[in-house]
């Protein structure tokens, strides 16, 4: 019950954040604050009246900066014997190989095509950077770390600032359409260190106890927000609304109206939802580990198979580039990159994001800004229509996220 009042009120205020309640300042405080004051809330709601005598597991935790178990700091890797690393083999590969897959595609979609970043990306670095901390945290016996594809684009999503775009060239019924876009990413590393200080601080023994009183139905509700608002934003998820709607309130601009062959796309969801069943089956048995193979074997069907049954610009379309070509360049670009649509408008989105920075102070005032339809359909040509942020709310503003 927990679980889900966290849900529902974590939705609730991600919801007003994108719509038109409120003044500006009060609808994104919400929007950008509404989760861990959602935690905060219920944490004490939990020990209020006649709660407190309701049975809940909370957070286990340990002694600060201490191992959860009755041990020494570090493993004593040195005594193991050489059969046993001979059968850790397998299991290193296949980590190895889960670990790139997780790491990279994190990587991806935090610096996803709707986010206009002018800062060059630094997959290799990331690799080094990984590698390092999994082998000092092996030899500690802590928890590997790695990226967490769900909550990878949440932090990039936090430093946007957006508009409201309408699309004019709409007439009739569907005329009226707005989307939230992204003008531009403030992009720092100061709140990436706030974060890992913060991190280590929960290892000290005040927040210790503190993190002891959470019980553990909130975190499964902030599970379940992630999990709904990764729904909302997924391609399937789109692409099937999408075939459900009246078509004549679609978005004119929409790209999957360019697709000629409809049955194109329910084709390509249906293969869609197979993968995703066969990828969700394998992690449900023994052999969850190794779901990451199913998952590269995807890589030659994509490559040899699909392009025999769907024309290049459907693929352009359905499957459209996760990140821009500016964020590819440092692994080889874009595949097949002169066949898409999507890379074309890279730099004419940059320069048209560096013109509309010129006047930082409008941004930070959230004055109103009208775009044309032009724009609108270079921004569904970026995003391919599978990572739209919309809002039926009037008004073409700027806001800072």
């Amino acid at each position: 019950m927990v679980a889900l009042l966290v849900l529902v009120v974590g939705y609730a205020c991600g919801e007003i954040g994108k719509s038109n309640l409120f003044q500006r300042h009060v609808r994104k405080l919400i929007e950008d604050y509404s989760t861990p004051l959602t935690v905060v809330f219920f944490t004490g709601f939990v020990y209020i009246g006649q709660m407190r005598s309701v049975s809940l597991q909370t957070l286990p935790t340990s002694k600060a900066f201490y191992p959860t178990q009755d041990r020494g700091w570090f493993i004593h890797f040195w005594d193991i014997s050489i059969a046993d690393v001979f059968l850790a083999i397998p299991f290193a590969i296949l980590l190895t190989i889960l670990f790139y897959f997780d790491h990279n595609v994190s990587s991806l979609i935090a610096q996803g095509i709707e986010f206009p970043l002018k800062k060059p990306a630094g997959f290799h670095f990331d690799i080094f950077l990984l590698g390092v901390t999994t082998g000092v945290a092996g030899c500690l016996g802590l928890p590997f770390p790695n990226g967490l594809i769900p909550q990878a684009p949440f932090h990039t999503n936090s430093l946007c600032v957006t508009r409201q775009v309408s699309d004019e060239a709409e007439t009739g019924k569907g005329k009226g359409h707005t989307t939230r876009i992204v003008d531009h990413v403030v992009e720092q590393r100061v709140s990436n260190l706030a974060q890992g200080l913060l991190t280590l601080g929960t290892m000290s023994a005040p927040l210790l106890f503190v993190l002891h009183l959470i019980p553990q139905g909130i975190l499964a509700g902030l599970f379940f927000i992630m999990g709904v608002q990764a729904l909302q934003g997924n391609g399937i998820t789109l692409k099937i609304l999408y075939l459900c709607q009246d078509k004549h309130l679609t978005p004119a601009s929409d790209p999957l109206h360019r697709i000629k062959r409809k049955k194109a796309i329910w084709y390509f969801v249906a293969l869609e939802l197979v993968g995703f069943g066969a990828t969700f089956a394998i992690t449900q048995s023994i052999a969850a580990i190794g779901f990451p193979i199913f998952i590269l074997l995807l890589i030659p069907v994509r490559t040899f198979v699909l392009p025999k049954y769907f024309s290049p610009e459907e693929l352009s379309i359905l499957d459209d580039p996760v990140a821009s070509p500016f964020t590819m360049e440092s692994v080889g670009g874009i595949y097949q990159a002169e066949d898409a649509a999507a890379p074309g408008t890279s730099t004419t989105h940059q320069a048209s994001a560096s013109s509309r920075l010129d006047d930082p102070d409008t941004i930070e005032r959230g004055e109103s800004s009208v775009r044309g339809p032009e724009e609108l359909k270079s921004f569904h040509r970026r995003t391919g229509g599978s990572r739209l942020d919309g809002n039926a709310g009037g008004g073409e503003s700027i806001e800072m996220r």
